[in-house]
């Protein structure tokens, strides 16, 4: 099976996993990772976050976007703009507008970031070495392939896996939080 076919394959098999975690546990899931995110060095100094309003079963990501707004910290979120993803700011929620997808995205009028400290990915799967399975659009691989923005994924113990295929366009993440365990993907040898 080639890799694209294997990842289309992995893809499905952990988004059903996902969808079968019930409400309940994403809540609580989602207040654990919220509470490691915040013993990442990087993202607690970083002044300028991107960050994905969660859709589906992902990681509920709302209180996180609220605690960063009133932090007083620049905050970002990616909006798809063609074949590209491109992050804008926005100062509270009323910034933002039903996307493409069934997804909160900013609206047009929002100011782009041309820069950010820390960006928060979602991820269907990851890897310990920082291999992550995303939704198979190349979106955030894009993008993150011209920044120098500390990269954090936010997903579920039981989605984090021995190996994904790895195809030349893959940018790897620096650091998985889970509900369980914080890592950093470059201590591994």
């Amino acid at each position: 099976m080639d890799k694209k076919a294997e990842k289309t394959r992995l893809r499905r098999l952990f988004l059903d996993k996902r969808d079968l975690l019930s409400y309940e546990f994403i809540k609580i899931a989602s207040k654990q990772i919220h509470e490691n995110l915040q013993k990442i060095n990087s993202f607690k100094k970083a002044e300028k976050i991107g960050a994905y309003y969660s859709m589906c079963s992902e990681v509920l990501t709302k209180d996180i976007l609220q605690e960063i707004l009133k932090s007083g910290r620049q905050l970002s979120i990616p909006k798809v703009v063609g074949d590209d993803l491109v992050f804008k700011r926005i100062s509270s929620f009323a910034d933002l507008e039903k996307g493409n997808f069934p997804v909160l995205e900013p609206k047009k009028n929002c100011p782009d970031a041309t820069e950010m400290d820390a960006i928060l990915v979602p991820a269907i799967a990851m890897t310990r070495d920082g291999q992550r399975l995303g939704y198979g659009y190349g979106y955030y691989d894009r993008y993150l392939a011209h920044r120098r923005s500390k990269t954090i994924a936010l997903t579920y113990s039981g989605q984090i896996v021995k190996t994904i295929p790895a195809t030349q366009q893959d940018v790897k993440i620096d650091y998985v939080v889970t509900e369980d365990e914080i890592f950093s993907t470059s201590k591994i040898a």
